[in-house]
């Protein structure tokens, strides 16, 4: 089997890679696995011309898109390369792999929701994105058909890249308090444990929308509070404010709600991923070592 990675250099991206990579050496007296990563240098979603000329080439089995512009605020500045990368791109990539009979799985966010929910969404809840970031990725999703593997995920923090577990490591390590919103909840998701179910789903050829997250919610304030209790530091220097209170303003809007029920997932007979806690414990840990 031929797996190709699409924005393999990213936060998701390059965890799934490492899991494929540690799938094929175990492998290796079976059927094998063939892993092809292709970052935003080698693989540009948003030209036609280079994903069709790529994926028909490379000719792999599954196409694990994880490809994005994900810069939630610049989307709303940069709409047209929001829509260029995130839905222009997966027509690209459905189109592509429609030619050589190639499975996709595309990974979405929790922002194609509006965030008014009294309870966590499920896979059959209505979008409603408030963002331009969450409607292109929606967008990215309608390009797909049904057979394809939809994994939406939310809060994703990894080793790689920017993200709200090294942003508090380096506020807490800086004088004063921290400051961060109480009224928007999620449930923390890290990259490392969202890329083993994206990997299987994907080899399995799941069809369907798939929520994909840790277990357990919490808030900015208290995944910020986890953080620096985890690092060893003083939880009292995190302190809650409201969204109304962020100083800037954030140019894009946030749901407020942002749970994702895995109900798919549990129906499937998958267990629950590890709580939001413990992954985000042995992340911290990690980085700061």
């Amino acid at each position: 089997m031929r797996v190709l990675v699409t924005g393999s250099g990213g936060q998701v991206g390059t965890e799934v890679v490492e899991v494929l990579q540690r799938r094929a050496v175990a492998m290796r007296r079976g059927p094998g696995l063939d892993v092809v990563a292709a970052d935003h240098g080698h693989l540009d979603v948003g030209s036609r011309d280079a994903v069709l000329g790529a994926i028909t080439t490379i000719e792999p089995d599954v196409v694990i898109h994880a490809a994005a512009f994900t810069a939630v605020d610049r989307c709303e500045s940069e709409p047209e390369r929001a829509y260029r990368d995130n839905s222009f791109g997966t027509r690209h990539v459905a189109e592509a792999a429609r030619m050589i009979g190639a499975h996709v799985a595309y990974v979405s966010t929790d922002y194609v929701f509006d965030g008014r929910s009294p309870r966590p969404y499920t896979e059959w809840d209505i979008p409603n994105p408030l963002s331009v970031y969450g409607r292109s990725k929606l967008g990215g999703e309608r390009e797909l058909d049904s057979t394809s593997t939809v994994v939406r995920t939310s809060w994703v923090c990894g080793r790689n890249g920017a993200n709200m577990v090294k942003t508090v490591l380096r506020l807490a390590a800086e004088p004063g308090p921290l400051r961060f919103v109480e009224d928007q909840v999620g449930s923390p998701t890290i990259a490392g444990d969202l890329a083993e179910v994206l990997v299987e789903l994907a080899l399995a050829r799941r069809a369907g929308i798939f929520h994909v997250t840790n277990s357990g919610t919490t808030s900015w304030f208290g995944f910020a509070r986890a953080v620096v209790g985890f690092a060893g530091g003083d939880v009292a220097r995190v302190e809650p404010i409201t969204t109304a209170e962020l100083v800037p303003p954030r140019p894009a809007p946030r749901p407020a709600n942002s749970v994702l029920d895995n109900l798919a997932l549990r129906l499937d007979g998958h267990r629950p991923l590890r709580s939001w806690e413990t992954a985000t414990e042995a992340l911290v840990a990690e980085l700061s070592s």
